[in-house]
């Protein structure tokens, strides 16, 4: 046998089939598909949906949907159509969960009478993966934004109730729960937060999708675009006034590598006790100003921290002391008489605790009746012999003792002295009161006074004075 003649053999014996099969299965019904849902998602047992409008265009009968391929479907029982009737039918045809193919895929069905006359038909479905049903985008994120929207979108000619979606990307995570009709597509809006995302550069992002639906888990992705930004943020504190702080940050709030910059002025006087954290990069002088300058590349979220202390203390101290002593000084130059008192200890024969004081009164000017008056501690008494000057008055109930000095003249030294004992030994540190002296300057009476005078008993043989 020639190929010609086999190939005309095949032809034959297919145009037969299809003329035996049409005789066979006798039109006696219009079927018209109005409307339908044609998608079976793989591992979930929801139908696909054809709404028909079937019209019997022969004797009333009881109709039945059937197919030989395995799959399920309904109506389950007969379907009543009288003659020249026509009646909507909702036909739904259920997956089979031994089946693998993927895309779409022609379902053959049969529309049998009572009196075994059929119809044959067709519909396609188009089977599918849940996670190839669903879209998810969003808008751009800068490093302004402080919210996004974000959507999802349903590809397929089906209708999901319920579904549980879990969003995630490095700038947030949110959980939704929606509802889509086909090809419905929904937006939702999400709230930003700065520190999530100040570090990241600007570049692209993927958008993650963790799909829930009726036990069947799937993941979808998506782009999230992070527009580029520049921003350099700028924070200063100035505090403490003795010493001085001031603090500045820098911090790169964008999204691209950003260079920062930092001067600080001192004058030439407050720079001498100001140090730096950290050092700076450069140093110039413009006048009597000294600048220092701090410059660092910062990353998305990087800071440069700058901080100045400025010591006031030192300064101040050494201020404080020299005003000290120009009033110290200016109060002695005022100062027509100075007293000081000193104390020493003196070996007693009879082993008594003696002490010996002395009183030296110096005229810094001409001064006129000069009286010098002294008290004596409690538990001791006064030996009667005295050295230089004598008392002119003494009282021992009052424990005083009292000079007459008369008239003094510039420069003029007067020595005082006497001696105390007490057969009571004494331990730790022995005081004496001051010395007092009145005189007159110009007719003005005038007082002064001496040093506080002490002895400390350990320490004997040595005069110790304030």
């Amino acid at each position: 046998m020639t190929k010609n003649n086999f190939r005309k053999k095949i032809l034959f014996l297919a145009f037969a089939f299809v003329f035996l099969t049409n005789f066979v299965y006798a039109a006696n019904l219009n079927v018209e598909r109005t409307d339908a849902r044609d998608v079976l998602i793989k591992g979930i047992n929801e139908p696909a949906v054809f709404d028909l409008k079937v019209t019997n265009l022969d004797g009333g009968d009881n109709f039945q949907f059937y197919n030989l391929l395995g799959f399920s479907m309904s109506p389950k029982g007969t379907v009543q159509i009288s003659q020249g009737e026509t009646k909507d039918v909702e036909m739904m045809i259920y997956p089979r969960e031994d089946m693998d193919f993927k895309g779409l895929y022609t379902f053959e069905y049969f529309i049998q009478g009572s009196n075994g006359d059929k119809q044959l038909e067709r519909e396609t479905v188009r089977i599918m993966e849940l996670k190839d049903a669903f879209e998810i985008g969003s808008g751009d994120v800068s490093p302004e934004t402080s919210s996004i929207n974000i959507y999802i979108s349903n590809s397929a000619n089906f209708k999901f109730e319920d579904a549980k979606v879990e969003f995630s990307s490095p700038f947030f995570e949110v959980n939704k729960e929606v509802s889509l009709n086909p090809y419905e597509k929904k937006e939702f809006a999400v709230e930003l937060k700065k520190d999530d995302f100040q570090k990241l550069t600007a570049g692209f992002y993927t958008l993650n999708a963790k799909i829930n639906y009726k036990g069947v888990e799937a993941s979808e992705e998506g782009v999230i675009k992070f527009v580029e930004g520049n921003k350099i943020s700028a924070t200063e504190n100035d505090y403490g006034f003795v010493i001085n702080t001031r603090t500045i940050e820098k911090k790169n709030e964008g999204n691209i590598l950003a260079t920062a910059e930092t001067t600080v002025r001192k004058n030439i006087i407050s720079r001498l006790f100001t140090t730096f954290n950290p050092e700076p990069d450069s140093v110039s002088r413009q006048g009597a100003s000294v600048y220092y300058s701090w410059k660092k590349e910062l990353k998305p979220g990087e800071a440069l921290n700058v901080s100045a202390r400025t010591n006031w203390l030192f300064p101040l101290m050494v201020i404080l002391f020299i005003i000290a002593i120009v009033i110290l000084a200016k109060q002695y130059a005022r100062t027509n008489l100075v007293l000081r008192k000193r104390v020493s200890f003196v070996n007693a024969k009879g082993g008594e605790f003696a002490l010996k004081v002395s009183i030296v009164a110096a005229a810094k000017n001409h001064i006129e009746r000069v009286n010098v008056v002294d008290r004596l501690p409690s538990l001791v008494k006064l030996y009667e012999k005295f050295g230089g000057e004598r008392p002119v008055r003494i009282n021992e109930s009052a424990r005083r003792i009292e000079w007459d000095l008369g008239n003094m003249e510039k420069g003029e030294k007067r020595i005082l002295s006497y001696i105390i004992y007490s057969k009571v030994g004494v331990m730790g540190k022995f005081s004496l009161p001051e010395a007092t002296a009145i005189y007159e300057k110009d007719g003005d009476v005038k007082e002064t006074a001496s040093n506080r005078a002490f002895f400390v008993a350990e320490q004997r043989k040595k005069d110790l004075e304030d």
